[in-house]
């Protein structure tokens, strides 16, 4: 019994942790293509657009990444630092946000080059 329930926890942890890093690859992928689009957004028509649904996915994978972290630390009773790490993300997509709409490229571009190197960052961590 005890071996079942073993295998069944490690067989979890397994999954919570393979979605944990599919969430922190899309995660680094939306932020890698919303460089792209802000490239586009000054060379074309169709940019800005672009961009702009590029945030809202940005935000959207940002959001997957928290809820996977949450689920590889709750029911596995892993390390909570996943999580914080996750939230920080949310934070910072949030700041920058907030900055693209008040359109201070300033520092919404330099907060976008660090959250990608942070993404892949996490990304090679997991």
């Amino acid at each position: 019994m005890a071996t079942q329930v073993t295998a069944t926890t490690t067989a979890n942890a397994r999954r919570s942790s393979s979605f944990l890093r599919i969430a922190i690859a899309l995660q680094t992928l939306t932020i890698f293509l919303q460089a792209v689009s802000a490239g586009l957004l000054l060379t074309s028509s169709y940019g800005e657009t672009l961009h702009s649904v590029g945030a809202r996915v940005m935000y959207g994978a940002t959001m997957l990444y928290v809820l996977a972290a949450v689920l590889a630390w709750k029911p596995g009773g892993g390390s909570p630092r996943p999580v914080w790490q996750a939230s920080g993300f949310l934070v910072l997509a949030s700041v920058q946000v907030v900055l693209g709409i008040a359109h201070v490229p300033s520092v919404h571009l330099p907060l976008g080059v660090l959250m990608f190197g942070l993404s892949v960052l996490a990304l090679a961590r997991r």
